[in-house]
């Protein structure tokens, strides 16, 4: 498995994480359509929030970051934020409740 974490600090981050707390569902649909989606968690901060996509593998964590830029692009610009800061890596542990 594999994931990626999206962090959106500055200027137009909370207004970011206001429109995907509005359109949450929208959003979830988008990165359940990635490929090899398993786990998807979106949390807001203090300054911004952050996104976090669990993949099979690498490939799928990457279309997640494609597929979340393209969103933000289509959906966001006139919120002003900046690209986040993005990290990813091979995933050790992964556990839930369900």
């Amino acid at each position: 498995m594999h994931m990626v974490i999206r962090t959106y600090t500055g200027p137009g981050a909370k207004e970011l994480f206001d429109l995907l707390t509005e359109r949450a569902a929208e959003v979830e649909s988008v990165m359940r359509s990635v490929n090899g989606f398993l786990s998807y968690t979106l949390a807001r901060s203090h300054d911004g929030g952050v996104a976090v996509t669990v993949c099979k593998d690498f490939a799928g964590a990457m279309e997640s970051l494609e597929k979340a830029k393209q969103w933000v692009a289509k959906n966001a610009a006139h919120t002003g934020v900046g690209p986040p800061k993005a990290s990813d890596g091979v995933v050790i542990v992964h556990a839930s409740a369900g």
